[in-house]
């Protein structure tokens, strides 16, 4: 019994609770191992009854929940019940209640900082197993992007993250913003900032400090335009590594000053700003008056694209190492990251969550972003079997397989343990994602969604106003 526990209960629940967790998972225990959770319990101090709802079951179910098509409580605690019932002993076994009471409140005593470790963990583990991508001479590459995600309309979420100004109250959703750190090599999430989505210091670029000590030096960070500015391109120089992004088109580009490298490729250099308000007068006076920094144009010359001349700006000044060609196949990467971003907003259902309070909130986000992981670690070794890269294989095929043969798992013999993992990672190996570079679509839909109507006033003056009118 560790040392933060505080007693329990013996019988044939708790039994069936310890096969649960010996026997393991199918795939969650291969890719999240066991020893790893209990050590994040000790190293945050977890206090626990020996009841139903440990920490280790506890997650698991919340892992399950958010990976699951239908992610309600009542999924969860439906789905742990038949794992019970599997590993019980037999009918005189004594079924544990089905309320979801018990697990919600388990839920709210998992700290969030174990779940973001566990996140972090895993996403920096499967990064350094993941050789790097092969662009800008074999550098690790990673990428900063960020997004928004709404949640329920209560007081709680409206407080810590208010609706957007332009919503009407009573009719809009608390919205929430992240910047996310994201491998290219094998698109695990390294790191995950968030905050209001309006208000002082809550921008992308003010959220993407907290993620500079997720960036190793001789890293290369891809970005968009609001990146390219000096306070960033400073911090990130500071900690030797390389910035390129897309240019800030507020900033005027003229290719007829500064040092020539080429045909709209030039070497010029950014004076300081005036200290912001943010910024520390030492932090201020240590920074160097100018940063010398590399901006060139390309063309984009794929018929169907809207894009037709790119400006970039880099910090990669040799321009023998790192031609314009060099930079701008690396910089069309970075659209990776939306692909990654919408795997986890539309295919994990990400983009409206479902927790009423800011703190489950977090932990629901950090929930995803771990079940997210876990997914990509399961596409890796899969990949490295078949002998093919982590992106090639679909993430929406990996996620289906990974949820299909965990719901016909009971209990195996050792032996058939192992040849079922094979068959999972075989299974993925096949769902295959055809490489079309220059793929070129219309951004629009053929089935029309059907029309209803929508709430231009709160629920309860709806309401009354139905029941007056009846």
């Amino acid at each position: 019994m560790s040392k933060h526990t505080q007693g329990g209960v013996a019988g044939p629940i708790a039994r069936a609770r310890r096969r649960m967790v010996e026997e393991g998972d199918l795939c969650i225990g291969e890719l999240l191992p066991q020893e790893r959770v209990e050590q994040a319990v000790e190293r945050h101090q977890v206090r626990f009854r020996e009841r139903l709802y440990t920490p280790l079951v506890t997650l698991w179910a919340f892992l399950y929940q958010v990976l699951g098509s239908d992610q309600s409580c009542r999924s969860a605690v439906a789905r742990l019940l038949a794992r019970l019932s599997c590993v019980g002993d037999g009918p005189q076994q004594r079924c544990p209640s089905a309320k979801t009471d018990p697990y919600c409140k388990a839920r709210q005593r998992l700290p969030e900082g174990l779940i973001a470790d566990l996140a972090r963990q895993s996403g920096a583990e499967l990064h350094r197993q993941v050789p790097a991508a092969g662009l800008l001479r074999g550098r690790p590459i990673k990428i900063a992007d960020g997004t928004t995600v709404s949640m329920p309309d209560t007081r709680a979420n409206q407080k810590c993250y208010p609706q957007p100004s332009s919503q009407k109250a009573g009719v809009g959703f608390p919205m929430l913003r992240l910047v996310g750190l994201i491998c290219l090599s094998c698109g695990a999430v390294l790191d995950m900032a968030m905050g209001p989505y309006a208000g002082k210091q809550t921008g992308e670029t003010a959220l993407l400090r907290q993620l500079l000590g997720g960036l190793d030096a001789g890293d290369v960070l891809l970005g968009d335009a609001c990146f390219a500015n000096y306070w960033t391109t400073a911090s990130l120089l500071g900690r030797g590594v390389d910035l390129l992004s897309h240019h800030d088109g507020r900033r005027r580009v003229d290719f007829r000053t500064g040092r020539r490298l080429g045909p709209e490729d030039h070497l010029v250099q950014w004076p300081k700003p005036p200290r912001p308000a943010w910024m520390s007068r030492r932090m201020y006076r240590d920074l160097p008056e100018s940063l010398p920094v590399r901006e060139l144009r390309v063309a984009v010359d794929r018929r169907g694209f809207r894009t037709r001349r790119l400006c970039l700006v880099t910090t990669l000044l040799d321009a023998s190492l790192y031609s314009a060609a060099d930079l701008a196949a690396a910089y069309r990467a970075r659209w990776n990251a939306e692909l990654d971003l919408r795997s986890i907003k539309q295919v994990m259902r990400m983009d409206v969550l479902r927790c009423k309070t800011p703190q489950m909130v977090r932990k629901e986000l950090w929930m995803h972003l771990l079940a997210y992981n876990l997914v990509r670690k399961l596409m890796a070794r899969s990949a490295a079997g078949a002998g093919i890269g982590p992106r090639d294989i679909s993430f929406t095929g990996s996620l289906q397989t990974l949820a299909a043969f965990a719901a016909v798992w009971q209990r195996p013999a050792p032996d058939r343990r192992v040849n079922l993992y094979a068959a999972v990672l075989r299974a993925v190996a096949t769902h295959r994602v055809n490489d079309r570079p220059d793929r070129v679509e219309p951004r629009a839909v053929k089935r029309r969604p059907r029309k209803q109507t929508f709430l231009n006033e709160p629920r309860a003056v709806a309401v009354a106003r139905l029941l007056k009118a009846g």
